[in-house]
């Protein structure tokens, strides 16, 4: 049994494809995770690579009633709001990060493929396969791990009602492809523009002990270049512990920046971002807060070109 699996991932595309071979999903708005059920433990581990099991309890106690000797499971833990959208403030909220009135065990796994079943390595396999061993394991169930349904439908018209739903977008997949880890296999194409930043500092807000704006950065190279800031999508009692967080961390810049005022950090947090588009001059357009990740998992982060 693989100690790790790199996950595949979605490549961003304009619009969905066309075609018999194609199915869709929800592109759900969390943390993307591998469950590995084993003969003596579960492990949970996240996209970078990390082992989190202890963070997502509910999921491991779950995973221990499932109908397999050992199994990896592959999908998206999320919190659903009351329209039962996935939404990643809530996520990050009920991790512990930011003040909520949700609790770890409000966490659900969409799991959407099955990667290694009872001493087999399901990877070789066509997706509609893997799928058809998968949906026995999960398929009806109200725990913490429950199937992320496949949509049969045209690929244009399944984004719209995602969209018009306030969902995030969707993802398409081809049902005759193997799993492959990394880029290429999967498409995903989004109703608005998501990314995550490092965050390098903030601005004080007029508010007491607030924040007014982060000053976020991107991968560039070896090192982090600075891409502009936000200064929306938090309440005030999440801006005073937002602040409460980088001010554990101040630092000297990790990015060449003069702002007169800004406090800089030590680069640890991630943030995740939702905006509309990039300046001419590199940097973020209309960009609000959605929530922040360690930047020990930081492969999510965005890449300058």
């Amino acid at each position: 049994m693989p100690a790790r699996i790199d996950p595949c991932l979605a490549t961003l595309v304009d619009k969905p494809p066309k075609g018999q071979d194609w199915a869709f999903e929800v592109k759900w708005d969390g943390y993307r995770l591998a469950v590995h059920i084993e003969p003596s433990r579960i492990r949970i581990i996240t996209r970078g690579g990390y082992d989190w099991t202890e963070r997502f309890p509910s999921i491991a106690d779950d995973a221990r009633r499932l109908a397999v000797k050992t199994a990896i499971l592959d999908g998206e833990a999320v919190v659903l709001d009351e329209q039962g959208r996935s939404d990643f403030g809530m996520l990050q909220r009920a991790l512990g990060r930011l003040p909520s009135a949700h609790e770890a065990g409000a966490i659900v796994l969409y799991a959407f493929d099955l990667l290694y079943l009872d001493g087999r390595d399901l990877r070789p396999l066509a997706l509609h396969e893997r799928r058809r061993l998968l949906e026995p394991i999960v398929a009806g169930r109200e725990g913490a791990i429950r199937l992320s349904e496949e949509v049969q439908a045209d690929g244009e018209e399944f984004f719209r009602v995602a969209c018009a739903h306030g969902l995030e977008g969707i993802i398409a997949k081809d049902r005759e492809k193997p799993y492959r880890s990394g880029r290429g296999g999967w498409l995903k194409v989004t109703c608005r523009r998501r990314d995550s930043f490092v965050i390098v500092g903030y601005e004080p807000s007029t508010m007491p002990r607030a924040i007014g704006r982060l000053l976020l950065a991107a991968r560039k190279g070896d090192g982090l270049a600075y891409v502009g800031g936000c200064g929306t999508g938090w309440s005030h009692q999440e801006s005073v512990k937002l602040r409460e967080l980088l001010d554990a961390i101040r630092d000297k810049p990790a990015v060449s920046l003069r702002r007169k005022g800004a406090i800089f950090t030590r680069p640890a947090l991630v943030a995740e971002v939702e905006y509309r588009a990039w300046t001419d001059d590199g940097k973020l357009r209309h960009a609000s807060f959605k929530g922040i990740r360690e930047r020990e998992d930081d492969a999510t982060v965005f890449r300058l070109v």
